[in-house]
């Protein structure tokens, strides 16, 4: 069974776009979605003409004074005049939320060429508004001042499953240094150094503590960028795309409840409902996958994934790092892209950018992040503190 089988029709990634991700001060909102968008269509092979529909995810929250983006991206081409165009907004999770609604409008037989973006201009704003717009995404602390923002979200997270299970200091340590290290080859990634696992697992006057016991290579940066591609469907395709398409073969999404007091902090328990749901469209299991990008906002998030995608047991997801499976040439490579801690997290544009970093894996055209010959991955992308949940199951043709 896969989503081919489900639903009657394939699903396919046809071109895609992406910007190089950091602090972007000649680029505006409107110049990032052009400039992806007009890469994606380019890529696909199709005409401008033949796009149906436009998603474009962006959280905004505040941080940019325009609050109505959605027709930007009818500014790529003169052709897109009067093509339904809409804005799609799920914190985190914007970019897998504009996906999976580009995903649905084909498969409900409204569209057959759909373009999806993801964009956000954030180093506009200054760290306060920053830190305000990110707990607008949080029940209990939004509109209400904070001087550590969603780091002190995780790192509550952090010291309850340290409480639970043990001390994590070092594998965070672990986790955030492999994602520096898989972030030198990636050319959108925003810090491209390796920093080496001790420097990552030291506090000192350059990796100082931000909240709770998290560090600042715990944390993701604050970033603009953009990303974009063009869904479409087996007989919609063009024979003039720049690549192989990639299938999509199963989707989850699942929500949990929005107050903390109603979730265990430790669980994720709505992200494990979104990779059994996908995993079951796509009629595999996880050793059918050959990569994964998770969503790394903090890295105590990348930990609990591994428990959540059913990798380890609850509890043992360190078990992971310390074994080497999550690394290059493990069993299951995670964030190879670098993930949002060294490619970086420009909210609206992540979750349309892990879906381009693996079509780029699944075509052979990552460049030096490229992985031998992979057929099969997982992306998950999040929104909250566990909240908001997206997975999709991607396959090379």
């Amino acid at each position: 069974m896969s989503l081919r089988d489900q639903f009657g029709s394939d699903v396919l990634l046809t071109g895609w776009g992406h910007t190089r991700f950091g602090k972007l001060a000649e680029d505006t909102l409107e110049s990032l979605i052009v400039r992806v968008a007009t890469e994606a269509i380019e890529n696909s092979g199709v005409d401008a003409a033949q796009i149906d529909e436009i998603y474009l995810g962006q959280f905004n929250s505040g941080l940019q004074p325009l609050a109505f983006p959605s027709s930007l991206a009818l500014q790529t081409d003169k052709a897109l005049a009067n093509v339904p165009a809409t804005r799609v907004e799920n914190a985190c999770a914007s970019g897998s939320a504009a996906f999976q609604q580009g995903v649905k409008a084909i498969l409900a037989g409204t569209a057959r060429t759909v373009l999806v973006i993801g964009a956000e201009k954030m180093t506009d704003a200054s760290p306060e508004r920053v830190g305000s717009a990110l707990l607008g995404a949080d029940y209990d602390l939004a509109g209400q001042a904070s001087t550590t923002g969603f780091a002190g979200l995780f790192a509550v997270v952090a010291d309850a499953y340290a409480d639970r299970y043990g001390a994590i200091g070092d594998v965070l340590g672990s986790i955030a240094a492999k994602n520096h290290r898989n972030g030198v080859d990636n050319p959108f990634a925003q810090l491209r150094r390796d920093l080496g696992e001790d420097f990552c697992r030291t506090v000192s006057d350059k990796n100082p503590i931000v909240a709770g016991t998290l560090r600042r290579t715990d944390c993701s940066p604050v970033s603009d960028g953009a990303a974009a591609l063009v869904l479409t469907t087996q007989s919609a395709r063009s024979a003039g795309a720049a690549t192989d398409p990639v299938r999509l073969t199963g989707f989850g999404h699942a929500n949990d409840f929005l107050p903390a007091a109603r979730r265990d902090p430790t669980e994720f328990a709505a992200t494990r409902v979104s990779f059994e749901r996908a995993l079951r469209m796509a009629g595999v299991g996880l050793a059918d996958l050959d990569f994964a990008e998770v969503h790394d906002c903090f890295t105590i998030a990348e930990l609990i994934m591994y428990e959540a995608m059913g990798l380890t047991e609850r509890g043992q997801g360190r078990r992971a790092v310390e074994e080497g499976w999550v690394y290059r040439d493990g069993v299951l490579p995670v964030n190879i892209s670098g993930g949002l801690k060294a490619k970086g997290h420009p909210v609206g544009a992540t979750g349309v950018s892990q879906h381009v970093v693996s079509a780029m894996q699944l075509t052979g055209t990552a460049g030096d992040m490229q992985l031998p010959a992979p057929r099969r991955a997982v992306v998950q992308n999040m929104g909250g503190v566990g909240v908001a949940n997206y997975v999709s199951v991607l396959e090379a043709l």
